[in-house]
């Protein structure tokens, strides 16, 4: 009875938040522009300071979405594992913060101090990247891979199978994808639904 009602309370939480349980296949764009944006020390952070990255895994996530807060420490240990192989981990909070006041730069801040994150945490402050990828979702996964001095997408979707509980999925999309492409090897999943809270996008002025 209790788990039931746990299961009713995060549901219920997750309709509050956004969450739409028909997360429909975005068009991916095959290639994206690199980018500039604050990160939680303050500082402007880049693609080019990896020089020596063979890709990245870039996550657009948040602070208030229940489904995005259950990946911080599936995140800290894929930028652990896939870092010192030049897949780095980057995570990228675009949602409109005149409707989320908990997803303003100063709370992000504090989240990340407060969950030890090991990675970037950047503020998409007018939303222009999470445009150009086409994020849907929080939390909504990409792997870009360097080719020929661009950034192909390789991977687009969903972190794994089981947000609520992580000891029990049986698909690691981004794992595969990034392991796959590190063994040059092209078999694997390349485009996944993403699940989770809707990125709201402000209407333009």
């Amino acid at each position: 009875m209790k788990n039931y009602v746990k299961q009713i309370l995060f549901v219920a939480a997750l309709l509050a938040t956004g969450f739409s349980g028909v997360a429909f296949l975005p068009i991916a764009p095959k290639v994206v522009e690199g980018f500039t944006l604050r990160n939680i020390d303050g500082r402007p952070l880049s693609l080019d300071a990896y020089p020596d990255a063979k890709g990245f895994i870039v996550v657009f996530t948040c602070n208030h979405c229940p489904f995005a807060k259950l990946y911080p420490e599936r995140m800290n240990a894929l930028n652990t594992k896939y870092k010192p192989l030049g897949l780095p981990l980057i995570a990228i909070s675009s949602t409109d913060t005149n409707v989320f006041e908990e997803d303003t730069y100063p709370k992000m801040v504090e989240k990340a101090q407060n969950e030890h994150f090991n990675f970037p945490y950047l503020f998409d402050a007018e939303q222009t990247v999470a445009k150009s990828f086409g994020a849907q979702k929080t939390p909504h996964a990409y792997i870009i891979w360097k080719e020929n001095g661009k950034w192909a997408v390789k991977y687009n979707g969903a972190i794994d199978d089981n947000g609520a509980e992580p000891t029990k999925a049986t698909k690691h999309f981004v794992a595969d994808a990034a392991d796959a492409l590190l063994n040059g090897k092209a078999g694997y999943v390349k485009e996944t639904k993403s699940v989770g809270c809707q990125i709201n996008f402000r209407a333009k002025k």
